[in-house]
C-alpha cells in the first residue's frame, strides 16, 4: 500500500525530503489518563471499548495544526499485551487503532502507526531471545499495515538492538511505507546515550543500516535537552530528523502527576530547531493541543511564534 497523500497529493517522505518541517501531535497516554484511564490499565484497551475517546483526542490535535496523528498502539505488541490478557486481540487492537485515526485524519493529516518497546529485556541481559521479539514486531506491524497507515513509527526505544529488530520487522512487512525510528537519550558527561549505552552516532548508523527513513528522539527530560540532542542527530546523519519531547519530567503536585513545560517554551525551542533544520517536531508525555498549536505557529511563521517570539 503506497503512503497515503495529504490533501495536496504529496506523500510524507516527499515533504520532509524537500526540507519541509511537519508538525506532529502530542501525548496520548497522559491524555487518556485525563479521560479516566486508571493506573495499570492497558491504554490499548481504550481502542476496543471507547474508540470515541481516541477520536476526540486526535481531533483536538488535528484542530491544533498537527500534520501527523499517532495511533494508540504504542504497547500493542503481543508480548506487552500478554501482561493484560490481551495477546489474542493483537490484530484487532492494531488494525482498529489505525482505522480510528484514519477516520479522523481524512485527507488532512497522515496517520503514524506507533510501535513501542515490548517490555522484554533481550538476552544476555534478560531472558528473551531476539527471534521472539522480532516475531512479536512482525505480528504487530502486519496488523498495523492492514489498517492502512501512512507511516510506521518505532518510538521510545532505549536499546538499539530492539529498535533494529522493530525496524527490520517493519521493513519485512512493507517496503512501501516510510519508517520513522526515535530513541530516548539521557545526557551524560560523555554526551547523549540511551539507557543501554548507545551513542547518537551508533544509533544513527544502526537505524540507517536497517532501512529507517527518518531518525530522531522522543520522550526525555524536556524540550531544551531535546533541542541539543536534535542538533547532535542532525550533525550525525543526512536523514530527516524527528523530535517529540516530553513537557519536562513528571512531578506529583497535590497527588496529581503534572508536567511543567509550557507551550511557550516549546515554541521557543521549536524555533531553534528549525534552524538546524529538524524535519518533524511534535510532543510526547505531558503535552497537549496547546503545545502543538504553539509549535504550529512557529513552523508557519518560519521560526518565529506569536507575541514574545
Amino acid at each position: 500500500m503506497p503512503p497515503f497523500p495529504d490533501e495536496n497529493g504529496e506523500p510524507f517522505l516527499e515533504r520532509v525530503g524537500r526540507g519541509e518541517t511537519l508538525v506532529g501531535d502530542g501525548a496520548i497516554g497522559t491524555q487518556l489518563q485525563a479521560e479516566g484511564l486508571e493506573a495499570g490499565d492497558a491504554p490499548e484497551s481504550v481502542t476496543l471499548h471507547r474508540p470515541e475517546i481516541l477520536a476526540r483526542i486526535a481531533s483536538g490535535y488535528l484542530e491544533a495544526g498537527a500534520d501527523v496523528l499517532t495511533t494508540n498502539t504504542f504497547g500493542a505488541s503481543p508480548l506487552k499485551l500478554a501482561r493484560h490478557g490481551l495477546e489474542d486481540r493483537t490484530e484487532e487492537i492494531n488494525r482498529r487503532g489505525v482505522e480510528v485515526l484514519r477516520e479522523v485524519a481524512g485527507l488532512r493529516a497522515y496517520v503514524s502507526a506507533s510501535v513501542g518497546p515490548t517490555g522484554a529485556l533481550l538476552e544476555p541481559y534478560g531472558d528473551t531471545a531476539e527471534a521472539e521479539v522480532f516475531e512479536a514486531f512482525l505480528r504487530q506491524v502486519g496488523a498495523l499495515v492492514d489498517g492502512g497507515p501512512d507511516l510506521i513509527c518505532v518510538e521510545t526505544m532505549t536499546d538499539l538492538r530492539e529498535a533494529v529488530l522493530a525496524v527490520r520487522a517493519a521493513r519485512t512487512v512493507t517496503s512501501a511505507l516510510p519508517i520513522m525510528a526515535t530513541m530516548t537519550f539521557e545526557e551524560t558527561p560523555r554526551g547523549f546515550y540511551t539507557l543501554m549505552g548507545n551513542s547518537v552516532a551508533d544509533v544513527v548508523a544502526g537505524l540507517e543500516e536497517v532501512g529507517a527513513d527518518v531518525v530522531g528522539t522522543n520522550c526525555g527530560s524536556g524540550i531544551e535537552t531535546m533541542a541539543h540532542i536534535a542538533r547532535s542527530l542532525v550533525d550525525a546523519t543526512s536523514l530527516p530528523v524527528a523530535v517529540q519531547s516530553n513537557a519536562g519530567l513528571p512531578e506529583v503536585r497535590e497527588g496529581v502527576v503534572t508536567y511543567a513545560e509550557t507551550p511557550e517554551l516549546f515554541a521557543r525551542y521549536a524555533g531553534e530547531m528549525l534552524t538546524y533544520p529538524v524535519a518533524f517536531i511534535g510532543g510526547c508525555c505531558g503535552t497537549g493541543p496547546e503545545h502543538i498549536r504553539a509549535i504550529r505557529a512557529v513552523v508557519d511563521g518560519g521560526g518565529r511564534g506569536p507575541q514574545s517570539l
